[in-house]
């Protein structure tokens, strides 16, 4: 009963106060006239207000999306050791947590931007008055208010307004910041705007910026150093810059007083501080940490086409995805590569004088610096660099660099000219013009058990071009095509040990073409010899003979099958007369030392989002029994094998026990002093335009080749075996560790029986040495394909071949004197017309 009554009471009061306020307002507004007035104006403020809140609000970001908000981050780019060797960012960024930021580093954005940060809701009234004043006397000057926005605010600006300047984006930058206190802890928003927050040098958050500024990680800083990031946030791009030294000092010894001033450090460490200087480190462009710019931009091209290049093409995006990539790339192969073919493309351009500039620029004007530092154009070779010839007269020359320096030029040669950008090198107190080769190539190394590419070098420098000759070069592949004809053979009954005839072959393709013959390089050619002696020594004829012994299409069919490329049935293409890369070849060669199983060559291993998450990886098997707990007491999961069967595992180890004769007396056989169970085959296709080596050992294999992007002649001496084959060996010498001595072993079903080299016959009484030009060799043969035991009547047969061959050779040299008489109007030799490898 007493709580009723109570109750009533407060309302009968309320009901009385409410009454007075009415009769006291009615009684104003009716004999006051500036009651009126003023009554009025404050309603229709209390609605402008209440309206314009309203406006205000409702169009604005959802401050809860900061809750799960996920910055656009970099990708990380690592090799196969694991380490980070390039990113993909336009912008520098990395993402920290608030336990990793330094409490120094902390305190000195504090006391430079906003020292109640953990005390206001939001919004620094005092602040926002002050920067209203501001605001107020430099209203119409031009000039930009500054002050006022407090650390949530610039969050809220940052990242869900954007940097426009005017009153309204103010409003709502208050509006937010009180929503934003409402969701996320002090921390949190801390978090966010020391990982967000630009501090110039193309930096967003303070560890980008201690990288960029000092090279040094945050937890590495100086307290100096942190004061100087402190003062950033207001003009990252003043006081970055050299000539505004001083002004920067001043700012950052300012903070350290306000650091003193807030107790956050003592006087003396606030002084010692203040005595040191800025200690900035030169801005350095982000370039990979590993010279492998054409692999890297494989993998960059690869993973676009996957994940998209920006924020709108999706979560895991190229450049704000913040992914991270483990790639094939081995950086010691990488180098040696890259070495190797430099070094081969010097060696053939020694001597051959100035190739022109790289570009030209206007120097008319001022501007040759912007336009220089604007350009794609560098080297990374020796010490040389890239400038622009800013003065010739006569014999005297300028070179200027995108640094802005300029220095004498000297070895002028005579078509240099104002404008020329070129490379050059120290000399004494300027610099020497160096010419970069004309000539280019390729490089790529893979390894066959998987198909991983491990080094790729796509011309001299992707900083001069970024044309990768090792994917995108379609060049003739010359004589390291004839492995796979030789495949064919096998796969059609031939044996290493078939005797084949290395005579002209000619055949008629009808009225419009007429007769068509094939020919050995340098000529000559004659009598019967072992496949194994035509793959050796790289014979033209005869391997024309088992292509269209073994059938043009099914030659063609095996090229296709390898992924060599697609060709019409003509027996030019079995002297690698068509269009391929090198990695198509590396990886036709990989798979015979792989036993016939082909991988589709991969550069990356696996993606992982920013979370860690695998999002894609290369190899896709599953292995459901490999995680288990504890051992079950059953066998042990294997995982089945990866690739693809598309020849016969006992060809391939055929063809590859025969090319391991090219590198012990054949073309190839510069390679034998490195010691090493390699094999391989060289290329040179006529003209010469292109010269070329491919082959390896049981874990790795290499390809390259020497052409121009023009394809023109190379010059009469340039072959397979002078000029690729040397790439190889220097290769191989700066990656010794990586070869094993480890020989390849025959797969199942391949018997090794003893032969004689130079006839093929099956030998019983001597065996093999380990002299490269034994008479007696081991010989891999598949079941019952073997040579038989020698008899009387062989002996008999071959006197019997020798006389008839040589009243053949008397026919056919008559034959061909009338041929000639008759065929002077007609095309000319097949090999030359048709691009005639060798």
């Amino acid at each position: 009963m007493a709580d009723t009554t109570t109750l009533e009471h407060f309302r009968y009061r309320i009901r009385r106060d409410a009454h007075g306020i009415a009769a006291w307002f009615r009684e104003n507004w009716q004999a006051k006239r500036w009651f009126r007035w003023l009554s009025s104006l404050g309603a229709a403020g209390l609605l402008v207000f209440v309206a314009g809140w309203a406006v205000l609000s409702s169009g604005l970001p959802d401050a809860e999306t900061l809750v799960d908000y996920q910055p656009p981050l970099p990708t990380m780019v690592r090799g196969s050791d694991g380490e980070i060797v390039h990113s993909y960012a336009r912008e520098r960024r990395v993402q920290l947590q608030y336990a990793d930021f330094p409490k120094e580093l902390i305190e000195a954005f504090l006391a430079a931007e906003d020292k109640t940060f953990f005390t206001h809701g939001g919004v620094d009234i005092t602040g926002t008055i002050g920067a209203a004043i501001d605001y107020a006397t430099k209203f119409g000057s031009g000039e930009r208010a500054v002050g006022g926005s407090t650390i949530t605010q610039q969050v809220a600006k940052n990242i869900l307004l954007g940097d426009e300047y005017s009153i309204t984006r103010k409003l709502k930058e208050m509006i937010l910041a009180r929503r934003i206190e409402g969701v996320l802890t002090k921390p949190q928003i801390l978090e966010l705007y020391l990982n967000e927050i630009p501090l110039g040098r193309r930096s967003f958050g303070v560890q980008a910026a201690s990288r960029a500024y000092f090279d040094k990680d945050v937890g590495e800083l100086d307290l100096h150093e942190m004061a100087f990031l402190a003062i950033l946030p207001k003009a990252p791009e003043r006081y970055g810059r050299k000539k505004n030294e001083a002004m920067a000092i001043e700012r950052r010894n300012f903070v350290l007083d306000q650091m003193v001033r807030n107790d956050f450090i003592t006087p003396a460490q606030g002084a010692a501080a203040k005595a040191r200087p800025l200690g900035l480190k030169p801005s350095r462009s982000m370039v990979p940490s590993v010279d492998a710019g054409y692999f890297l931009e494989e993998v960059r091209r690869e993973l676009i086409d996957k994940f998209g290049e920006t924020a709108e093409d999706g979560r895991n995006s190229v450049y704000a995805g913040g992914l991270w990539v483990r790639t094939s790339l081995d950086p010691k192969l990488q180098e040696a590569a890259r070495d190797a073919l430099r070094g081969g493309i010097l060696r053939y351009s020694s001597g051959k004088g100035w190739a022109g500039p790289l570009a030209t620029i206007d120097v008319s004007d001022d501007t040759w610096q912007s336009q220089l530092a604007a350009s794609p154009l560098g080297i990374n070779y020796r010490d040389w660099r890239v400038g622009v010839v800013t003065r010739r007269a006569g014999s005297d020359a300028t070179i200027g660099f995108s640094s802005g320096e300029t220095a004498p030029l000297s070895g002028l040669p005579d078509g240099l000219k104002a404008g020329h950008v070129i490379a050059v090198a120290p000399s004494g107190n300027g610099y020497v013009v160096r010419t970069v080769p004309e000539v280019s190539g390729g490089f790529l190394v893979e390894e066959p058990a998987t198909g991983r590419v491990l080094a790729m070098q796509g011309g001299f420098d992707s900083r001069l071009s970024d044309f990768n000759r090792a994917t995108q070069a379609l060049r003739q592949p010359g004589s390291t095509i004839k492995p796979f004809v030789y495949a064919t053979g096998l796969d059609q009954g031939m044996t290493p040990a078939t005797e084949v005839p290395d005579q002209a072959y000619c055949f008629y393709q009808g009225a419009a073409l007429g007769e068509k013959c094939f020919r050995n390089f340098g000529g000559g050619g004659g009598g019967v010899h072992t496949m194994r002696w035509g793959l050796e020594q790289s014979r033209n004829l005869m391997t024309v003979h088992i292509a269209m012994d073994a059938g043009m299409p099914n030659v063609t069919q095996t090229f296709e099958r390898l992924g060599i490329g697609k060709y019409e049935n003509y027996p030019a293409f079995a002297l690698g007369a068509g269009d391929t890369t090198v990695q198509r070849m590396v990886n036709a060669y990989a798979t015979l030392a792989n036993f016939g199983r082909m991988h589709q060559p991969t550069l990356v291993d696996y993606v992982q989002d920013r979370n860690g998450k695998v999002i894609w990886r290369a190899d896709r098997r599953e292995c459901a029994r490999c995680n288990m707990a504890e051992w079950d007491g059953k066998g042990m999961p294997r995982l089945a094998p990866t690739g693809r069967q598309v020849m016969d595992a006992r060809t391939a180890y055929q063809v590859i026990h025969m090319l391991e004769g090219v590198v012990q007396r054949g073309t190839a056989v510069r390679l034998r002093a490195l010691d090493l169970p390699l094999f391989g085959k060289t290329g040179t296709t006529s003209g010469p335009t292109n010269a070329w080596f491919v082959g390896g050992s049981p874990d790795l294999i290499a390809g390259m080749y020497i052409g121009f992007d023009k394809p023109r002649n190379l010059g009469g001496w340039v072959q397979g075996g002078n000029t690729a084959a040397p790439m190889m060996i220097d290769f191989v010498k700066a990656t010794r560790d990586r070869w094993s001595d480890d020989p390849f072993v025959a797969p199942a079903g391949v018997r090794m029986v003893r032969i004689d080299r130079q006839s093929g016959k099956r030998v019983f009484d001597a065996w093999p040495t380990d002299d490269p030009k034994a008479a007696v060799i081991w010989e891999a043969f598949k079941p019952d394909t073997e040579p038989p035991r020698a008899t009387r009547q062989d002996e008999i047969a071959a006197k019997r071949n020798e006389i008839l061959e040589m009243i053949r050779r008397g026919r056919q040299a008559a034959e061909t004197a009338s041929t000639s008489r008759r065929s002077e109007d007609r095309p000319g030799d097949f090999v030359e017309e048709q691009g005639g490898i060798y």
